[in-house]
């Protein structure tokens, strides 16, 4: 976690403070969970409770070192905290971790600070949202120029590319809801999974009382196959916020100056040229989107374990958990700022759209031409000659307009007439249907 790219709210939720309150709760939980069904006494249950809160609620720097001071003999970190917990519990600390194993503790916690994160990060998406359908709903009627290959297309509005963003954003959101459920599942069954030791009434009052699911058949881990689609999803959400970056990187290059970032009071673009906007923001963001789409491979690679367990998941999952999870939801913020703030030109969208001397309605030329009775073949030979002789003398002496070509031609001064050019070479032709893909998009 590099501080540069961490919000304090997430970043907590990886600190050793978070994590060894949420052990200490997994724990008096399960304390609770064996006296009520007679595994320990309920005096022990209460003792573990009232004695180990005060000191997690308290835990501090000298706390986890003394902590960590244990792990350096002991080279096992629950046994650490275990035993640094006893310290404050005394006599009823015997009856703390009964029949369960480690997993069942960083397993369990690694699935509450997934949740946490989660939330987290379904905020962000929100305020992602927000910022699309606002700047959608402003730009909803903004004519500019659809690309495809980066070569003029047909025309478009800005406020339709937004809600093909907003759009996808919102499937994110739903995967990123079901990946929540997927992994707020807990696990307290014991040694390779069997409740030797355990009872399942103790698994199921721990999971309930930490908002979790019990794992239905735990091999002493949940199962990384959860873990992986987890993670799946923060790589899918990151992706999409590198589509929408690149878009307004494109959108900013000088040649087509339609949108940039906003450009702050003594900012700075260049130690070397004054005159430099450069597109910081969108290309910090597809870079972090590499960093969090990094956890995916390994994520998926931890699904196989060795039999019942094995622990070569727990050091990648140290890593990537925090990792992906705060530069996701520093990513997602950044965007949503940048969105909300985005400078946006429809003059030069305008200028740009025709730029080309109308070519780019080729499209539905093509068709009028087809509805006045020429053959297909033929009125696509026409409308690209014209279109062709358009695109290669623009901006010379000898450059004529795709319209004027087209009255040129004899074959469409014949059997078209020209206010059925002017009807397909309207701009506002393809602005005909943005309501019914507004109504789609926001309801």
């Amino acid at each position: 976690m590099v501080p540069r790219y961490s919000r304090p709210q997430m970043a907590a939720i990886w600190a050793p403070e978070n994590r060894y309150r949420i052990w200490f709760e997994i724990e008096a939980l399960a304390a609770e969970g064996m006296a009520r069904v007679g595994a320990i006494p309920e005096s022990a249950a209460r003792a573990i409770r009232e004695k180990g809160a005060p000191k997690l609620a308290a835990i501090n720097a000298a706390d986890i070192e003394r902590i960590d001071a244990i792990e350096r003999e002991t080279r096992h970190d629950v046994i650490a905290f275990l035993t640094w917990l006893a310290e404050a519990i005394g006599p009823d600390s015997r009856f703390v971790h009964q029949g369960m194993t480690s997993s069942d503790v960083l397993d369990t916690c690694l699935s509450v600070q997934l949740a946490q994160a989660t939330d987290l990060l379904l905020a962000d998406i929100d305020a992602v949202l927000a910022a699309l359908k606002s700047r959608a709903l402003e730009h909803k009627y903004t004519l500019t120029i659809g690309r495809s290959h980066g070569i003029h297309a047909e025309p478009t509005t800005f406020g339709l590319k937004l809600a093909g963003h907003y759009a996808e954003f919102a499937r994110d959101r739903d995967r990123l809801v079901a990946a929540r459920a997927e992994i707020a599942v807990a696990a307290v069954s014991g040694a390779v999974g069997t409740f030797a030791h355990l009872d399942p009434r103790v698994e199921d009052y721990v999971a309930g009382k930490l908002g979790l699911k019990p794992e239905p058949v735990s091999t002493q881990v949940i199962p990384r196959d959860r873990h992986a689609a987890y993670f799946a999803t923060l790589g899918v959400i990151a992706s999409a916020i590198e589509r929408l970056a690149t878009e307004v990187r494109h959108l900013q290059r000088s040649e087509v100056r339609e949108a940039e970032e906003f450009f702050h009071p003594g900012q700075k673009g260049s130690s070397a040229m004054p005159h430099k906007r450069n597109p910081v923001l969108s290309e910090n963001l597809c870079g972090l989107a590499r960093i969090v789409r990094s956890a995916v491979t390994p994520a998926l690679e931890n699904v196989a374990l060795w039999h019942e367990r094995d622990i070569s998941h727990s050091s990648v999952e140290r890593a990537i958990a925090p990792d992906a999870t705060v530069t996701l939801d520093f990513a997602l913020m950044r965007l949503a700022g940048m969105m909300e703030k985005l400078l946006v030109y429809p003059e030069r969208m305008r200028a740009n759209l025709e730029s080309l001397g109308g070519v780019v309605h080729s499209g539905e030329v093509l068709l009028a031409l087809t509805r006045a009775g020429i053959l297909r073949e033929d009125a696509y030979r026409i409308v690209q000659s014209c279109a062709m002789e358009t695109w290669t003398k623009l901006g010379t002496p000898q450059g004529r307009s795709f319209r004027a070509n087209l009255d040129a031609d004899p074959d469409v001064a014949r059997m078209v007439k020209p206010a059925e050019l002017d009807a397909a070479m309207d701009p506002a032709l393809h602005m005909k249907a943005v309501d019914a893909i507004f109504a789609r998009v926001f309801g």
